[in-house]
């Protein structure tokens, strides 16, 4: 086969056919019609398998047998078999889907775990800190030490919180990041301890409320990696902790 033919067969087998199934498919539209010792010749495929492979494939609606002898095969059109498998593909979905969510109502009420996350990259991080300030309901404290990290999605939401009236904190050393909020009123800027000079490794913190809360690291690769917990005792603890540490080193 070439490339573009391994990449179609690669393909069909994510749409839920076989290799087999693939390559006789694409076989009978090459030929039109035919044998199985015609597709045999020219897919990749024993001519032994090809019988069994195109009953499979006429129960799928993707191709007709015309009962002679030898039997002939014919494909479906393309646009016929093109929507075959598009509502194959939804009452999969809509049958995997239902099932997960059947799943996710029957653990409602049950006694909720002290769930510590992980995320890696750079704009999945992003994301997150972006998330979990959206949902602030009193207040949030953002620092980084990089001003790289300070997105401009990230500076918008903690502008948009503020405004909402939320105490929304910026801690950083970097002149860089806390000169983008010294315009605003409504958010306090801070520079760290000066023991934190010689952290080379943090990446982000962000603390919302009392009891969420997203620590991440930048790798010696420069990728980023971040552990978060929302609405959590871990969560809770850990930001008491912090801010302990904070005040007595003050």
């Amino acid at each position: 086969m070439n490339p573009d033919e391994n990449d179609a067969v690669d393909a069909f087998e994510r749409l839920g056919l076989t290799s087999y199934e693939a390559k006789v498919f694409i076989a009978l539209h090459r030929l039109g019609s035919g044998t199985a010792r015609d597709v045999a010749r020219i897919a990749d495929v024993p001519r032994s398998q090809v019988y069994s492979v195109a009953e499979s494939l006429a129960d799928r609606g993707l191709l007709e047998i015309q009962q002679s002898s030898p039997m002939r095969y014919r494909p479906v059109s393309v646009e016929e078999a093109q929507t075959t498998l598009e509502e194959r593909f939804d009452r999969e979905r809509e049958r995997a889907f239902a099932y997960v969510e059947s799943v996710n109502d029957a653990s409602t009420g049950e006694e909720e775990r002290e769930d510590i996350w992980t995320v890696r990259g750079r704009s999945r991080v992003t994301d997150r800190v972006i998330d979990l300030c959206s949902a602030a309901d009193d207040r949030i404290v953002f620092g980084t030490r990089l001003s790289g990290l300070l997105t401009d999605s990230i500076e918008r939401t903690l502008e948009e919180r503020a405004t909402a009236g939320l105490s929304v904190t910026v801690v950083s050393r970097s002149e860089a990041v806390r000169g983008r909020f010294r315009a605003l009123e409504e958010v306090a800027v801070e520079e760290p301890p000066a023991y934190r000079e010689a952290d080379q490794r943090s990446g982000r913190i962000c603390l919302v409320d009392d009891d969420s809360i997203l620590l991440s690291v930048v790798d010696d690769d420069d990728s980023e990696t971040a552990i978060w917990s929302a609405g959590s005792l871990f969560a809770t603890v850990l930001i008491q902790l912090i801010e302990a540490s904070q005040e007595v080193r003050r």
